[in-house]
């Protein structure tokens, strides 16, 4: 009897490691086509959690996200072309050191680096999430109200060039959020008598829509254009993990891998501003700050380390405050609100067990992107050759599938499709549609809890201003407001 049971749990284990080293690969794979973003990677894999418990669902979306944060060196160091945003410091010396046959070193260099960064943010996530949950148990409807102010500033932040135009999308989210039973009242909004939208929109629905259909549709209107060939060359046998010479620049490493997991944890800064900001200090402490931008090695370490580093510090703020850091870790939060879990201060006081969980799950998750890194360098490289059009009809079906398997409406698969218009016609006038993702979860929050706390207050707007963290967080969100029209102003200028 105790070896079926030890042989179970051992099929179990085995099962657990193949589907995690599986959906890392995925995501490491889609981080590696230029264009799309890890963001995507992680609404492309939301289907499939749905069934799983919540560790096991999060664990998976947690491997697909970092994976995606390495893939997207690849086609850096070998196309000039960030795969993902956060891998537009990596061109500046990984591509020249692969033009000067050093491919594998600077492939090696990012896997090792990624990993490092990866396991630095994981150990201050785990230490500084606790603490600041426990201060955030004190809020009330208030506080609650202008931590969702701060929060919708992330769209500020991802409006781009035009803040209208951001503005705009997040104001469309906004009005998605209202779609069903009031919260407070249970009285129906914009339902259109379609039984399907008593409960809103589809969280599901909306976020593969935007993300992923959208991406399709760009996709399958530049399929007739001619696609970069990925050249492999004779250095890619020396693609292994560079840990030695990554941990002989300990400094260097541990310093941009803090300066990645705190523009990581700063709402709607993302990877592409932890890396650039981490080059540039990786540059100014330098001995040789002349040999950057010709291929230093100290670069592709100091933007490998910094993106990675950024996805841990992008979970702080998700995990205790309910907060999207930015558009990645906004799918996170739809991927536990799927599942009938709130992100915020009283998930560390009431599940503390799965908050844990989740730490183990990004530890596991940055040691399978080493792994698999580690091993399928060339594997990855090669898959970029698939014609696209074996690739998007495949992938089409796989989102039609798991939007339906939800809750065996067809009417989500059309509010998909439908949604994945609107994303690509957003896309492509400017306008973007990680503000409509972050608008519909913030939205709905704000609403109830302005609603709340009016009714708490009998009407008086003043505890708003007057409540010491409330006003602390409107005067955070006034100053990123003013940050980012003088930036767009000087932007618009220049």
């Amino acid at each position: 009897m105790n070896g079926s049971i030890q042989e179970t749990c051992l099929s179990l284990l085995l099962a657990a490691v193949a589907a995690g080293l599986a959906v890392t690969a995925m995501g490491i794979l889609l981080g590696a086509l230029p264009g799309l973003s890890e963001a995507m990677a992680v609404a492309l894999l939301l289907p499939i959690t749905y069934g799983l418990d919540p560790i096991s669902g999060i664990g998976l979306l947690l491997g697909a996200f970092c994976g995606a944060v390495a893939g997207g060196s690849v086609p850096a160091i070998l196309l000039n072309m960030p795969g993902t945003p956060g891998s537009i410091a990596t061109t500046f010396d990984a591509y020249p050191m692969a033009t000067n046959g050093r491919a594998g070193k600077a492939l090696g260099l990012s896997v090792a680096s990624s990993f490092v960064g990866g396991m630095i943010s994981a150990a201050i996530l785990i230490q500084v999430s606790p603490l600041i949950a426990a201060i955030a148990l004190k809020f009330g409807a208030a506080e609650y109200f202008s931590l969702s102010i701060l929060g919708l500033m992330i769209i500020v932040s991802l409006a781009g060039a035009s803040l209208i135009k951001g503005l705009i999308a997040g104001l469309v989210g906004m009005l998605l959020s209202t779609v069903g039973a009031d919260q407070v009242t249970g009285a129906l909004r914009l339902t259109f008598d379609q039984m399907s939208l008593l409960m809103g929109v589809s969280l599901l629905a909306v976020i593969v829509g935007l993300f992923a259909v959208s991406q399709l549709l760009t996709d399958l209107e530049k399929l007739h254009e001619p696609r970069t060939s990925m050249k492999v060359d004779n250095a890619l046998d020396g693609a292994f993990p560079r840990l030695r010479e990554v941990l002989r620049n300990w400094k260097l490493t541990l310093m941009t891998s803090l300066v990645g997991t705190g523009v990581g944890a700063v709402p709607g800064a993302g990877g592409s501003i932890a890396s650039i900001m981490a080059y540039d200090q990786a540059k100014r402490v330098s001995r040789t700050p002349e040999a950057f931008g010709k291929g230093a090695p100290e670069g592709v370490i100091a933007s490998e380390s910094s993106n990675n580093a950024m996805v841990g510090g992008a979970l702080i703020p998700m995990l205790t405050l309910g907060i999207p850091g930015e558009g990645a870790t906004a799918v996170l939060i739809g991927g536990l609100m799927i599942q009938g879990i709130q992100p915020g201060p009283t998930l560390f006081d009431t599940q503390s067990g799965l908050v844990y969980g989740i730490f183990v799950a990004f530890l596991l998750a940055n040691i399978m992107m080493l792994f698999v890194q580690w091993w399928g360098i060339r594997l990855f490289v090669r898959l970029l050759r698939v014609p696209q059009h074996f690739l998007l009809p495949l992938i089409f079906i796989f989102c039609a599938v798991g939007v339906f398997s939800i809750n065996s409406d067809f009417f989500d698969v059309y509010l998909m499709i439908a949604l994945g218009v609107l994303g690509f016609l957003l896309a492509r006038f400017g306008f973007g549609v990680a503000p409509v993702v972050i608008g519909l979860i913030l939205g709905g929050v704000a609403e109830t809890n302005l609603r709340r706390g009016l009714q708490t207050f009998d009407g008086s707007w003043m505890p708003f201003l007057t409540r010491p963290i409330s006003l602390a967080f409107l005067v955070l969100a006034l100053v990123f407001l003013l940050m980012s029209l003088r930036r767009n102003y000087q932007t618009a200028k220049a």
